[in-house]
């Protein structure tokens, strides 16, 4: 071919493809598509041409945006991000840029916008502007949102259905593309399939009702069609499918063919016929339920389901409620004050919302109600009524006020045992110091020592009191150490003796095989044995005989002790370590008590890993309490060395008392002196403070609950103002919880007595305290 004839022959292509680009054509074409916005670009990105699309999205005539630049269609930050020019500089670089983001209509609302822009360049490559095709997809983004929202709600029912056969039909419906989810779900290869009818899929009663043509010529009138039925496989096995059949037409409107997505729903018809099967025994499970009222309710409140618990709860029968408001559940004064309608309104904005207060059943009484309402809503978001859930909570009221009761009880006997300690202190003091002294007349001797008895006996009630009280609030704490419990018996003894011999009994207490070492805590096991021996004197008549036993048996230290007293019925055996239980307390035989000893016995024995039982062959026939504890034969090698016995010199100390009680202020101050130490006394914190400068106690015995200035206070001032060596700093004082001790403990007091605090208690403390000052080689002589 010569030069002249290829020219020619490249000339008359050129015409003709120019010739299938008829511009009326084109722009008739362009300006019929309003579901897209089609422009023309400058160079420098001015818009030169506008369609009726574009019209329709971004609501700008053509007069008004032509010859304007295209970022008048971008918001502010799109702007700030210089994206305009990015998109042109990408189109021109590369020939086309695509992006999905917000843009700007004429009345500056935005929308979600799908933009493609490719560069135009004429024969010779020069670039001579644009086209920009731009799809509104806000409605496509708000439903892909939604979707997302609900995918959590149905992610049980549609889990796992994630793929898709996607293919294209010819517009005779022959197959002409085909991917991997088509392969996978309907089993064709894609050589197989392609150019074959796609009524191969349908099952043969569905060919021969002509669905398949059917539904192309639905799809071609409608521009799509979906449908759901039995599908084939390849291997002729039925699969229950989700059909979306889309006309695809070219600018012109002519069919080019048609898409079909295909999704295998089986599992999830599975779960829809299992889901059913599971609603109606939910119906069923629902209607039986007693124990909660549940409620249908529509949008206006009227009742329109009621099961059992809603029956038995509130008296109406179904027939008598259904159709009437919920609002005959509520009190005259709630629907007065619109109540039940605040509350649909609230639930209808939040979804949810719970109340507990009284409600009113058909015979017209009053229940303490837990009620939650939900608002209701089908698959498209549409709201369609309540559901109401209600328990009677009339008893769990009741109890929680009896815990509050009980709660302010155990506030109360705190308060009580400090309030009573207070005047206890120089009660005892005073008994004590007057032991000291001696009195010549025996009466008036037997007096004081009933005094000293009775305020003895108080003083245990109260302590009582308060570890029943940190039992009830999980504070009660024991030490754990090495004890022999031969000396605890001792002590228990020398405690209990004069109640016992008061009432004429013999104490044999002989049969006692030292060492017998537990692990527990002295104080609390002589608290036991204490409760144990004044138990046994108090219920054996004048006269009467008690034995104390222990030993060593099978790893176990026992210890028995058993009284002739009035006995115990076999029924009541276990009852008697129950709190606040007296046996037949409104008998003539009964004796005052307030039934917490053997309670505490139980539970400081269970905290030591032992048991306490009793056993008594009936009335009048004596009782015997068996105790046993671990042994723990390693103790004796943790005996504690005994010390030598202090110099005379080495125990005269000065003491500074703080008391606002001025009683228990005098009488403890006259028996710290009978103990030969120098003491001065004083009612608040101010003048403290003015006396230690002057007086340097080496020991301040401090009450805490003082006016204006409280113990705490008083002994941080004296940590901070006194000279070096500071004074051992005692708190005495009715307030004893363990809490308290720690308080004290923090502030800088080394030692924590409970009013009243005994003659021996304050003696061995303050040798103690001499002890140390004497090794110290700071002694107080």
């Amino acid at each position: 071919m010569s030069q002249q004839e290829a020219g020619e022959r490249g000339a008359r292509i050129r015409d003709a493809r120019l010739g299938l680009v008829d511009e009326a054509t084109l722009r008739i074409f362009i300006d019929s598509v309003r579901d897209y916005a089609m422009l023309m670009l400058d160079p420098s990105g001015k818009v030169v041409s506008w369609n009726s699309g574009a019209e329709a999205i971004k609501g700008y005539r053509a007069e008004e945006i032509i010859g304007r630049h295209f970022s008048q269609f971008y918001p502010p930050e799109a702007l700030a991000r210089g994206l305009p020019a990015q998109e042109l500089n990408v189109a021109s670089a590369t020939g086309r840029f695509e992006d999905e983001g917000w843009r700007v209509r004429r009345d500056g609302s935005q929308f979600w916008a799908n933009v493609i822009i490719t560069a135009l360049r004429d024969v010779s490559g020069r670039l001579i502007g644009f086209a920009k095709v731009t799809r509104d997809l806000t409605e496509r983004r708000h439903v892909e949102e939604t979707l997302r929202q609900s995918e959590e709600r149905f992610r049980s029912l549609v889990h796992g259905i994630k793929d898709y056969a996607i293919f294209m039909l010819d517009p005779g419906g022959n197959v002409a593309t085909w991917n991997e989810g088509a392969r996978r779900i309907k089993g064709y290869e894609t050589e197989e399939i392609v150019g074959s009818h796609f009524s191969l899929f349908y099952p043969p009663e569905m060919l021969e009702r002509g669905v398949p043509d059917r539904e192309l010529r639905m799809a071609r009138l409608e521009g799509s069609f979906e449908d759901e039925g039995w599908r084939l496989r390849k291997d002729g096995s039925r699969f229950w499918a989700n059909v979306i059949i889309t006309a695809m037409r070219d600018a012109g409107g002519n069919l080019t063919g048609f898409s079909k997505v295909t999704r295998d729903l089986t599992e999830r018809r599975a779960h829809e016929m299992q889901l059913r099967e599971s609603e109606e025994r939910f119906r069923l499970l629902v209607e039986g339920v007693s124990e909660y009222a549940i409620v249908m309710l529509d949008r206006q409140g009227a009742v329109s389901s009621w099961n059992a618990g809603a029956a038995r709860i509130q008296g109406y029968e179904p027939s008598e409620i259904i159709g009437r408001h919920f609002s005959h559940f509520y009190s005259a004064e709630d629907v007065a004050d619109n109540k039940p309608w605040q509350q649909l309104h609230r639930a209808r904005i939040e979804g949810r919302v719970t109340d507990e207060n009284w409600r009113v059943r058909k015979d017209r009484t009053l229940f303490w109600a837990g009620t939650a309402i939900t608002s209701l809503y089908d698959a498209d978001g549409n709201h369609y009524g309540f559901a109401q859930v209600m328990q009677d909570l009339t008893q769990r009221r009741h109890t929680q006020s009896l815990a509050d009761a009980a709660q302010r009880m155990q506030e109360f006997i705190a308060m009580l045992a400090h309030e009573l300690r207070n005047p206890l202190a120089p009660i005892r003091n005073a008994v004590e110091l007057m032991g000291r002294k001696g009195l010549n007349d025996p009466t008036l001797e037997a007096m004081r020592q009933t005094i000293a008895r009775q305020s003895a006996h108080l003083t245990r009630l109260l302590d009582d009191l308060l570890d029943v009280n940190r039992i009830a609030r999980g504070q009660f704490v024991i030490e754990m150490a090495p004890v022999d419990l031969s000396e605890v018996l001792a002590r228990a003894i020398e405690s209990s003796r004069p109640n016992i011999e008061s009432r004429g009994h013999r104490l044999n207490a002989s049969s006692i095989a030292p060492p017998l070492w537990v692990q527990g805590d002295a104080v609390r096991l002589t608290q036991v044995f204490v409760n144990i021996l004044n138990n046994a004197g108090k219920y054996t008549p004048n006269g009467g005989e008690i034995s104390l036993r222990a030993a060593v048996q099978d790893g176990e230290v026992v210890a028995r002790i058993r009284d002739t007293g009035r006995g115990i019925e076999r029924a009541e055996l276990e009852r008697v370590f129950d709190l606040f239980v007296q046996l037949h307390p409104t008998s003539d035989a009964a004796i005052g008590g307030l039934g917490v000893g053997l309670a505490l016995v139980r539970r400081v024995v269970e905290l030591h890993a032992g048991n306490v039982r009793v056993v008594s062959d009936g009335a009048g026939k004596g009782s015997e309490f068996i105790v046993r504890l671990p042994s723990n034969a390693a103790g004796s090698a943790v005996r504690p060395a005994v010390a030598p016995p202090l110099p005379e010199s080495a125990h005269r100390l000065r003491v500074l008392l703080v008391d606002d009680n001025r009683d228990a202020a005098d009488t403890l101050e006259l028996l710290v002196r009978s103990m030969h130490h120098e003491v001065r006394a004083v009612y608040d914190g101010q003048s403290a403070l003015r006396l230690i400068e002057s007086f340097r106690p080496q020991v301040v015995l401090l009450d805490i609950g003082m006016p204006h200035m409280n113990g705490y206070e008083v002994a941080k001032e004296i940590s901070r103002a006194s000279a070096e060596p500071r004074p051992v700093l005692v708190a005495v004082t009715g307030w004893g919880q363990e809490t308290d001790r720690a308080r004290a403990h923090d502030v800088g007091f080394r030692f924590h007595f409970v009013k009243p605090v005994t003659e021996h208690a304050m003696q061995s403390m303050l040798n103690e305290v001499a002890a140390t000052l004497h090794d110290t080689g700071r002694s107080p002589a």
